[in-house]
């Protein structure tokens, strides 16, 4: 069973009407077996003096629920942080824009996944240095080698790095499924205007109810 997709279009400006004309916002079919990819919810993002602000602390209360979900069924769970070397030898581009992100190293409590969503033994835990949770890492090897079809996605933010790792989920054969109240951004404008864009192009966009009774309902 596939729900149709209700394409979020609050907060978004303007005549978007070309969008539908166009062929954009086709529902995106899902397909068992699922995982789980959480992004980035560290300490440093959680805290509005760090890195957060926004909805993201909602999106983490939400996300607990979701990780339950997902490891009452045995799906296969992976998470995300941005780790940056002690001597920065690996700053990029990345640094240039956001020169704060050198601060997340290794053992930076603000590098350091939130509590309540530490991640339980046999879940994968990247360290990345740039946006896409893809980008340089093994994590598509790992979902693959697991089976996974539909990845859904949670984190923050979601105009930056959970758009960047979406855009390369799909790349990289996946279906996502972006858990819309389980994204969070510093600032609720781009947060709204990248989930009516990600559900247009590149996934299925929907909130935590549909998206757990979508994915029990093709598991059965």
């Amino acid at each position: 069973m596939n729900t149709p997709q209700q394409i979020p279009t609050e907060g978004v400006a303007g005549d978007i009407s070309a969008y539908a004309r166009q062929g954009f916002g086709t529902p995106l079919p899902l397909k068992a077996p699922f995982g789980l990819l959480i992004i980035d919810f560290v300490n440093g993002f959680a805290d509005p003096a760090v890195f957060g602000g926004g909805n993201i602390p909602q999106a983490i209360e939400q996300t607990r629920e979701l990780l339950a979900h997902a490891r009452a069924r045995g799906w296969p769970v992976a998470h995300s942080r941005i780790v940056f070397s002690d001597d920065d030898a690996d700053s990029n581009v990345f640094c240039l824009k956001v020169p704060g992100m050198l601060t997340l190293k290794e053992d930076s409590p603000a590098s350091a996944i939130v509590a309540e969503l530490a991640p339980a033994a046999g879940e994968y835990v990247v360290r990345k240095s740039t946006p896409s949770a893809f980008f340089g890492t093994m994590l598509a090897p790992w979902l693959a080698q697991r089976g996974v079809q539909t990845l859904l996605v949670a984190g923050c933010v979601t105009s930056g790095c959970v758009r960047a790792s979406v855009v390369d989920a799909m790349q990289s054969g996946f279906r996502p499924l972006v858990v819309a109240d389980c994204c969070g951004d510093r600032a609720i404008g781009p947060h709204e205007a990248n989930l009516f864009d990600m559900a247009q192009k590149y996934a299925a966009v929907m909130p935590l109810a549909q998206a757990i009774a979508d994915t029990d309902a093709l598991s059965r």
